[in-house]
């Protein structure tokens, strides 16, 4: 009776501890998209909101192509390259392991590509064979070289565009600053791509769904999939059923193969990635969307500590679900 006395003690204590600091929200746009954080303050009524907005704010002036002046933009006009600040190093350091892993399949060089197809920062009216191989001779990520603080490209039509990895490195930047800051218990999401620490109010790790693929931009029919359970590790998820145009009916969706300049046409409709920080799983979640699902599987297998779950299309047309072995630990039952 002792024993269950201490225990019954001890958990009522926990639930008091969680309980006595209310979880606060805060919600905003940032990078063409919305965050979502959730956090527990260390006292109650403190607020980190500003130090959030100043970190967002941030990566935004480092990534953002939409900014003449950011520091991506300042690199993009240049004919041969630009002194570049902390953010976009290691931004470009993490891209280009994950283009050598993907043998190519990541490349931050490919957004001339993604903005012909209609889908980047800025839109061409018409797409021609000539003009994507045209493009695609300022293609590659092994032409732009990093030399300490000074990135240089082989050749002046070479930009490069974050958008497939700033997502997930922004969320880590919110992520170590709460930690920084003390805070044990949060989950920050930015545009679909989370990162989880703690647990969440009920005190448990915190709740995640992976949608199903249902052709929907405005996110209006969501049906999740599966639901996770995460605790210190960042998800990303990359797919092709909300960021798509339909011409001529055919369907043309936002990944772009870096090796063929046309937007990828395979089984794979998404693909979810988990690893220790956002960034990583951000920028491997887009190369699985364009490497395909055996190749998916077996790249991310070869990984130590990053795992995968894929949905995809069958020989008769019928949704399935695939996974690493790693993966289903954090699937709910």
């Amino acid at each position: 009776m002792k024993y269950l006395i201490v225990i019954t003690i001890s958990i009522l204590f926990l639930s008091c501890q969680l309980q006595e600091h209310a979880y606060q929200k805060m919600q905003g746009g940032i990078f063409g998209t919305y965050y979502n954080i959730i956090y527990q303050p260390l006292q109650e009524n403190d607020t980190l909101d500003k130090g959030v907005v100043e970190q967002l704010n941030k990566v935004d002036w480092s990534l953002s192509t939409y900014k003449d002046t950011s520091t991506i933009s300042k690199f993009n006009y240049s004919e041969t390259g630009a002194p570049v600040d902390e953010m976009l190093k290691k931004v470009f350091l993490s891209g280009q392991k994950v283009f050598k892993n993907t043998d190519g399949a990541f490349d931050m060089t490919v957004g001339p590509l993604v903005n012909a197809w209609g889908f980047g920062f800025k839109k061409e009216d018409e797409v021609t064979p000539e003009r994507i191989d045209s493009l695609m001779l300022n293609v590659g990520m092994n032409m732009v070289q990093l030399n300490g603080e000074q990135l240089n490209k082989d050749k002046p039509g070479i930009i490069i565009d974050a958008s497939a990895i700033a997502k997930g490195f922004g969320v880590d930047v919110v992520a170590d600053y709460l930690a920084s800051e003390g805070i044990e218990n949060f989950m920050v999401e930015i545009g679909g791509e989370i990162r989880a620490h703690g647990v969440n109010h009920k005190g448990i790790s915190w709740r995640v769904g992976i949608d199903k693929p249902i052709d929907d931009k405005a996110a209006l029919k969501r049906e999740l999939q599966d639901v996770l359970s995460l605790s210190d590790v960042g998800l990303a998820t990359s797919g092709n059923y909300r960021n798509f145009y339909v011409k001529d009916g055919k369907k043309y969706a936002h990944t772009i193969d870096p090796k063929t300049g046309y937007p990828v046409q395979h089984s794979i409709l998404s693909a979810s990635i988990i690893a220790s920080d956002c960034m990583t799983a951000d920028a491997y979640a887009t190369a699985c969307m364009v490497m395909g699902l055996e190749k998916s599987m077996n790249v991310i297998q070869s990984l130590p500590k990053i795992e995968g779950y894929f949905i995809y299309v069958d020989k008769k047309g019928e949704n399935k679900v695939k996974y690493t072995e790693g993966f289903e630990q954090f699937i709910v039952k």
